[in-house]
């Protein structure tokens, strides 16, 4: 009996088909993980807007009115649109403003809730 060397023909189909199978689990981890990718970069952009909102409504000279306003602001080549809810606290010169961020397609990616508190005055002493 001589000793044969190499593989068979079963073999080698079953080595494919092993390989073949750890490709195909690689290219959907790939996909996968673009995809987060993507909902990540969607989403710090909606915090971005969200917060830019807010803070105008907390800084700005006069407080805003209490209500909810409706806007639209580009950021990262999108539209967001952005809705803006201010409602009165217990004192009634500290308002809260609520602000929720939705992609194109209409989903709410973000909320952010700030308070804004009167301004404090100075005084001078002369």
């Amino acid at each position: 009996m001589r000793a044969e060397r190499g593989f068979t023909l079963i073999e080698i189909m079953v080595a494919l088909a092993v390989f073949g199978l750890a490709a195909m689990a690689l290219i959907r981890l790939e996909g996968a993980t673009i995809r987060g990718a993507s909902i990540i970069d969607r989403t710090l952009l909606a915090q971005m807007v969200a917060r830019n909102v807010a803070i105008d409504a907390v800084t700005a000279a006069q407080p805003p009115l209490a209500g909810t306003t409706r806007g639209v602001e580009a950021n990262g080549g999108a539209a967001w649109t952005w809705t803006r809810t201010v409602a009165p606290t217990g004192n009634t010169r500290i308002v809260r403003v609520d602000v929720a961020v939705a992609d194109p397609q209409g989903r709410v990616l973000s909320r952010v809730s700030m308070i804004r508190s009167p301004v404090p005055t100075v005084s001078v002493v002369p």
